[in-house]
């Protein structure tokens, strides 16, 4: 049986949007700029932005906070005839919680080619021999959500290079 999306692009694209603003909160937050959304009929019933360096906590992507708030939401663990928009690819540990609650779709903007698991490295959101599985879609406002992932190490990086150098002059 394949899965269909029914949304239009133009809704896609708005959904998308969101998601960059929440990893544009991440981004302010000297966090990895990854940000999540969760639509319910049209309407945004979760968000999350990376929170791992300020929590110190693996398990704070995006996608399982906007998840977390999801569910809160609605009072169920079942987010089924939901949508996920993300700005990168899922990891294995969000693939997996999306699997468990029931996402129907899912929507990302940028590949992951080291750590994604809806299509770069696995394919575990559409691999129809678990009990569920999601239509999912790549590439929405793909360079956007690129762009703020490479902006955002490209600095990092600067900020390591000059802080190594300041080390070595005090030294």
């Amino acid at each position: 049986m394949e899965k269909r999306s029914n949304l239009t692009t133009e809704e896609k694209e708005s959904f998308m949007r969101e998601a960059i603003k929440e990893a544009k909160k991440a981004q302010a937050m000297a966090e990895v700029p990854i940000g999540a959304v969760i639509v319910l009929d049209g309407k945004i019933i979760g968000r999350g932005h990376n929170l791992r360096e300020q929590t110190q906590d693996a398990t704070m992507h995006a996608e399982m906070i906007a998840i977390r708030e999801a569910c809160e939401e609605i009072g169920s663990w079942r987010l089924e005839r939901s949508q996920l928009f993300v700005t990168l690819e899922p990891c294995p540990m969000c693939s997996g919680a999306m699997m468990l609650s029931r996402v129907e779709e899912i929507y990302f903007g940028a590949y992951d080619p080291k750590g994604g698991a809806a299509g770069s490295l696995l394919s575990l959101a559409t691999d129809q021999r678990f009990n569920h599985w999601s239509y999912v879609e790549a590439g929405i406002l793909q360079t956007e959500c690129s762009e703020l992932l490479s902006t955002f190490f490209k600095e990092l990086r600067q900020k390591k290079k000059l802080q190594a150098k300041k080390t070595s002059v005090q030294e």
